[in-house]
């Protein structure tokens, strides 16, 4: 398993990236990557966190909204993170 997703680090400008923990800080890293981020961090996130864990903070996070959520679940049930 990779130490962590290959994202921008503009995404979590208010980090420290050097002490950051990718595991116990998801939600923050999936929620940005959702609201921000390209199809290649979607990517990232898919094969770092797992659709489960991405589904579960789409389904707690306040700071995205209805239509960001419903993509998000429409997106990953689509081939579009699988193609080339």
């Amino acid at each position: 398993m990779q130490i962590k997703p290959s994202i921008r680090a503009a995404l979590l400008w208010e980090y420290d990236l050097e002490t950051f923990n990718w595991e116990h800080s998801y939600k923050i890293v999936i929620e940005r990557v959702l609201q921000l981020g390209s199809i290649d961090e979607w990517k990232e996130i898919y094969n770092f966190y797992t659709p489960e864990k991405i589904l579960e903070t789409v389904e707690w996070s306040k700071q995205l909204d209805k239509r960001d959520k419903d993509f998000a679940r429409l997106f990953l049930k689509s081939d579009l993170l699988h193609a080339a």
